[in-house]
């Protein structure tokens, strides 16, 4: 899987194919926790923009049943295999500079063929020759199309939380 995007002007680019997406929902009658830590994204620090790529099948679930039930009957991943992000940071930052910056993310997200525009809030830190990106947000399923069968409904919370955390290494 690729990502990619045109870059104005001669830049080193930041890349990661390690990255971790994970998502949480918690009720009264079960938790669901999954990860996923072969997350690809690209950061320009010029333009500002960053691309995300996951294959939903690399997922990993505390249950497996867990597992079979999102790939089968919620993402449907043999037929929307990956999710995509691909979007601006924008915010008081300076990538030429050691330091910690709160940025807003505005993009847009694909998941389960629904591309959605959404917005949040991270925390990148520079590095001498990375940056680390975290964020913390909140996703519906009902929003991507995504439907939860009323048998399994009260398992699942209504807003799901997600959580990235990305090392971004220049590239050379």
């Amino acid at each position: 899987m690729t990502i990619s995007f045109a870059v104005k002007g001669i830049c080193q680019n930041y890349l990661t194919k390690t990255g971790f997406i994970g998502f949480y929902s918690k009720t009264p009658l079960e938790d669901i926790k999954a990860e996923n830590n072969q997350v690809y994204a690209v950061l320009d620090p010029v333009s500002h923009h960053i691309a995300f790529a996951v294959l939903l099948k690399g997922f990993i679930f505390t249950k497996e049943l867990m597992q079979e039930h999102f790939n089968e009957n919620y993402v449907e991943s043999d037929k929307f295999p990956k999710a995509t992000f691909s979007g601006i940071c924008s915010g008081e930052m300076d990538f030429s500079k050691e330091g910690t910056y709160q940025v807003v993310i505005k993009g847009d997200l694909t998941l389960h063929g629904v591309t959605k525009a959404m917005e949040t809030t991270a925390q990148l830190e520079v590095k001498k020759d990375h940056i680390n990106g975290t964020s913390v947000f909140k996703l519906k399923p009902e929003d991507f199309n995504i439907s939860i069968p009323s048998i399994v409904r009260d398992k699942i919370t209504s807003e799901i939380t997600v959580k990235v955390k990305i090392e971004w290494v220049q590239t050379k």
